[in-house]
């Protein structure tokens, strides 16, 4: 017998009960479907076994690391429903490319008819499958076996990509006579992947899951054309260049030709900044550029790239920061908790930054405001600026896509920026690379280097800066007239070096410990890249340091 704790409560079982044995006791104690558990601090899959006391806690689809597992999970049963329906060739050859918004986009490399048929025939195999409840079973093989196993499924990708693991085995799981592989953890059995769909999309498949917040429901796809066509066209760069993959990149990274790829890179993202410098100018009445994205997209840099553009095409452009139009401190609206809310649209002084640029506009004088965050305070310091026949501002903040922030202004005299780091590289053809975990580790890394920010406390504010960006970011999105990706396809490799000792400092036992375990193992499949030979206004040097702008 084994004394396992739950929730201060002691329990005799069996030794080898499964956790998801315990965890059919302690259903209906959480609040939504358990997903994995954690004994002694450590995650384990709900099939796995107690061997000894421990100490358990359990995590439900409403909590991030029991999402990624549904999320995870679903993707191998789409997988093993392609494999069941078009052959093995198919199924390793299809690919997760990205995500937009609960949908991931599947792409068949043309194997496959996007059609509707296609797409209710990959979805009935999939309830099927989910109907017979079988189990995910999860074998550790010595890595030069395992690799033999990818070479012999046509898994060239997995087999690039453990070519430069250190360790001497790997996990790899198998479904009914499929195999694959996945880095993070698996539901027990296919019938716990209960809400999806499946639709036709462009040239491939949206596999639609529902959300964290409300984990039984899958909502309509809500189409996001430009988005989707940005990931795409970055999806089709890395291809031309040959780096699609982390084991592509970990590939040119021996090579020693990293700083062709460097060039390449920054010429790739130059390119499209002056494009869109082009592009304002050639409207010929844009004062106002807005630029909005989330968290560590590095707007600050891009901001000074496209003045610098717009310079050589004979503009005078101004930045301005939408931040120091604050309200004071004392006027700022709370959140639920009682604290301030910096990132609701009723922090801004909307009114009268909409006078301010009306005045502007019509050949006025404006003495602009600076936000003294220590003082919680806008001042004035004789900044006055008037407009002349060439002059253009820039502005840069979160609400910069809301028409509600520039209510007042002609919707002419406006070009609106959204930016991201919109992720394309995945670890292989079935595991994307969350643009998230890009944007988290960005911010970590120049948290420590700018703030005295640890990693833990980066990680611990997360999830309430995403959530102001679903609420104040995201949904205006569309509305921009370009959008930028300001995704570099080496940086992870360069960040690994800055963040794997931030994150090593995250003591178990944390709330954040868990994160920090996943962004280490993710982490792990990158060989690291030296920051030294990046240009110093590359905008990955915004979170490493040394760029030439003041960021």
């Amino acid at each position: 017998m084994v004394t396992v704790t739950i929730q201060g409560e002691q329990k005799q079982y069996e030794q080898g009960t499964s956790f998801e044995a315990i965890a059919s006791e302690y259903q209906e104690q959480y609040d939504g479907l358990i997903a994995v558990a954690s004994a002694n601090g450590k995650i384990r899959e709900l099939f796995k076994k107690v061997t000894k006391d421990c100490e358990v806690d359990f995590f439900t689809l409403k909590d991030d690391v029991g999402y990624k597992t549904y999320v995870r999970t679903a993707t191998m049963l789409f997988m093993k429903a392609v494999n069941d329906l078009f052959g093995a060739e198919t199924a390793q050859n299809s690919r997760v490319e990205f995500a937009i918004g609960h949908g991931s986009y599947v792409s068949s490399g043309g194997r496959i008819p996007a059609t509707d048929e296609n797409a209710a025939k990959i979805k009935t195999r999939m309830e099927q499958l989910a109907a017979e409840k079988a189990p995910f079973k999860k074998r550790s093989f010595p890595l030069e076996e395992a690799m033999e196993l990818f070479r012999a499924h046509g898994m060239k990708d997995k087999e690039k990509l453990f070519r430069y693991r250190m360790s001497s085995s790997v996990n790899i799981y198998e479904l009914q006579g499929y195999y694959d592989y996945y880095y993070g953890y698996m539901l027990p059995h296919t019938g716990y992947v209960k809400w999806f769909d499946v639709i036709a999309y462009d040239e491939g498949f949206m596999m639609l899951l529902p959300t964290k917040k409300y984990p039984t429901v899958v909502a309509p796809f809500r189409e996001q054309k430009k988005l989707f066509q940005t990931m795409k066209t970055s999806t089709e760069w890395g291809q031309k260049i040959g780096i699609e993959t982390v084991g592509d990149l970990n590939d040119q990274i021996c090579s020693g030709s990293l700083n062709d790829l460097l060039l390449i890179q920054e010429a790739e993202q130059e390119r499209k900044i002056g494009e869109i410098a082009k592009e304002i100018v050639g409207r010929g009445n844009v004062k106002f550029v807005m630029i909005a994205g989330p968290s560590s997209s590095g707007k600050t840099s891009f901001s000074h790239r496209l003045s610098i553009q717009l310079r050589t095409l004979g503009k005078t452009p101004h930045p301005i920061g939408l931040d120091n139009y604050f309200v004071d401190r004392e006027k700022t609206p709370k959140d639920e908790n009682g604290k301030y809310n910096f990132e609701c649209l009723e922090a801004i002084d909307v009114k009268k930054f909409n006078e301010d640029m009306t005045c502007l506009l019509a050949g006025g004088m404006v003495e602009l405001p600076e936000f003294n965050f220590k003082l919680g305070k806008r001042e004035y310091k004789g900044n006055f600026k008037q407009l002349g026949e060439d002059d253009i501002l820039v502005i840069e903040g979160i609400h910069g896509l809301n028409e509600k922030m520039s209510y007042a202004l002609p919707e002419e005299s406006k070009y609106k920026i959204y930016i991201s780091a919109l992720t394309t590289l995945n670890v292989d053809a079935h595991n994307r690379i969350p643009t998230t975990d890009g944007r988290l580790l960005r911010r970590m890394v120049r948290d420590a280097r700018t703030r005295g920010t640890a990693a833990q406390g980066t990680i611990a504010m997360w999830s309430s800066v995403r959530r102001g960006e679903e609420e104040n970011i995201f949904p205006f999105q569309e509305d921009a007239d370009a959008m930028f990706n300001s995704a570099q396809i080496y940086e992870l490799a360069v960040l690994k070096t800055f963040a794997e000792p931030l994150l090593f400092q995250i003591p178990k036992g944390t709330p954040e410990f868990y994160e920090a375990k996943r962004l280490l193992k993710f982490l792990n499949y990158f060989l690291g890249m030296p920051s030294e030979g990046l240009p110093n206004n590359s905008i990955c040097r915004e979170f490493v340091g040394g760029s030439c702008f003041n960021v």
